[in-house]
């Protein structure tokens, strides 16, 4: 009994130390949140445009489709490893939030603040390069972010012991 205490107390130690990222870790954080949030990005500005909505609701649309499809992203490889379905959510909402929260801000931000970018339609250029640079700065100011939270034993760092 005492070497199960013993060998749990190191798995768990081994999970939670904090210590040195590497820019590289971070960076694979932040494409795997980026993917998840692109594509629900993507598909609410595309429905919300597609539909005639307004900015407002497209914008809110896209957002929640973020949220979704960066939360789905981290589930499934989470539950994948075979941990049940409430703890899967709670490891997912614990690894991404702040992560997807950052990159919506920054994202939605950059959209919302170019100039002629909230009323550009799909078929439009603008559009589309003004959503990959609005992409690209969420990734640059989230990057740093995910190294904090991993070297402090947060964020993907949570979800990392149940990829072992």
């Amino acid at each position: 009994m005492q070497h199960d205490a013993h060998a749990q107390h190191t798995h768990h130690e081994h999970h939670r130390q904090q210590g040195p990222v590497s820019w590289s870790m971070a960076a694979q954080a932040t494409l795997h949140c980026l993917t998840g949030c692109a594509i629900g990005e993507v598909l609410g500005m595309v429905i919300g445009t597609a539909l005639g909505w307004e900015n407002m609701p497209t914008m809110i649309l896209a957002i929640v489709l973020a949220f979704f499809f960066g939360y789905s992203f981290t589930l499934r490889g989470v539950l994948k490893a075979g941990v049940g379905l409430r703890t899967a959510v709670r490891v997912a909402l614990a690894a991404d939030t702040l992560s997807i929260a950052v990159m919506e801000i920054i994202d939605n931000g950059v959209i919302a603040l170019w100039p002629g970018a909230m009323d550009a339609h799909l078929a439009d250029a603008m559009f589309w390069w003004v959503l990959a640079i609005a992409l690209v700065a969420a990734f640059l100011i989230t990057t740093p972010v995910n190294k904090w939270m991993i070297g402090r034993g947060k964020g993907h760092a949570v979800v990392h012991q149940y990829h072992h």
